[in-house]
């Protein structure tokens, strides 16, 4: 199955695309989106020069059950997922942070805690904790989005006195993304899973605050397998987790960080074989179900099926 790296479509009534890491987003008419979730990947904020075949379905496919396993906590963005691959939705304006809720001590967050600081986007971390503990209580530690490079940590009181979000507002981002955190560790605790961090990103249409693009994807969550949880912490040992932390150690333990002169690894076909086998296998855990490959068709073959799809899709909608 060859890997999609790169859309070039034009669908009627388009006015615009936009080319994120992993997604291909194509404005329609002003007013709805069509997100084609790509096989590329990234990690520190660099795409990787490799597409890895079925991430792009994976990830698309968990976000839109997610989606509609939280729509009463508040509305989101999803209209209809016409192929695999993409989602259609309502066109929203994004507010300029991503809402990070964490409730263990892992990641990024870790990593700041093992270099001696105990405050975090303005939130103060217990003393004596050890990697991969659960918090008291779960911890909101937004970031400001980059247009391009990495997106900043940042503490509520410097997003709402630098106004990229108004005080009303914001508090109701925490309230949304406590309550969809809550239900996403839920879901997961009857899959066998802890939801340890994940990230969510809203917007606004006519006045009334959605939820937008994913949501508890391997991508943008953090899981942990519940069962000897407790075992390897008191053991220090590490987790076994579900997550894309395995892409970004396999970098890490080749040297790349992301940073200034440093070169990405080889990605052999055997490196992204055990990718994509991966995120099949978060796809099943996370769900519980099985993965559907579908027709294993060419590049050009499955362009033309996302093509033809997503047309139908908006002709529907005229």
């Amino acid at each position: 199955m060859a890997a999609i790296v790169k859309t070039d479509f034009n669908f009627p009534g388009q006015t615009g695309k936009y080319v994120g890491k992993v997604r291909d987003v194509y404005d329609i008419d002003n007013n709805y989106l069509v997100m084609v979730v790509s096989d590329r990947i990234s990690a520190f904020d660099v795409v990787l020069p490799e597409g890895i075949p079925f991430k792009g379905q994976v990830l698309n496919q968990i976000a839109a059950k997610f989606l509609d396993a939280t729509q009463d906590i508040l509305p989101n963005w999803k209209i209809a997922v016409p192929d695999p691959m993409v989602t259609v939705g309502h066109k929203c304006e994004p507010f300029k942070v991503e809402m990070v809720i964490r409730g263990y001590l892992s990641g990024h967050a870790w990593r700041e805690y093992k270099a001696g600081k105990r405050t975090i986007c303005g939130v103060e971390m217990p003393e004596g904790m050890k990697e991969n503990q659960k918090f008291p209580e779960p911890i909101i530690t937004p970031t400001s989005k980059a247009a391009e490079g990495h997106d900043e940590d940042i503490s509520k009181e410097e997003i709402i006195a630098s106004g990229l979000v108004s005080r009303e507002d914001y508090e109701q981002l925490e309230n949304y993304t406590r309550a969809l955190f809550q239900r996403g560790s839920e879901i997961a605790a009857k899959m066998g899973l802890i939801l340890v961090d994940t990230k969510y990103e809203f917007g606004k249409k006519d006045g009334k605050i959605l939820l937008m693009d994913e949501i508890h994807t391997p991508d943008s969550s953090r899981y942990f397998y519940a069962e000897g949880y407790e075992e390897r912490l008191e053991r220090d040992e590490r987790q076994k987790q579900l997550s894309k932390e395995f892409v970004r150690e396999w970098l890490m333990a080749n040297g790349f960080q992301g940073q200034e002169g440093q070169k990405v690894p080889e990605m052999t076909p055997e490196v992204v074989s055990g990718i994509t086998e991966r995120y099949i296998e978060l796809y099943e855990n996370i769900t519980g179900e099985k993965f559907n490959r579908g027709e294993e068709g060419s590049l050009d073959e499955t362009l033309s099926r996302i093509g033809r799809n997503v047309t139908a899709c908006l002709e529907s909608l005229r």
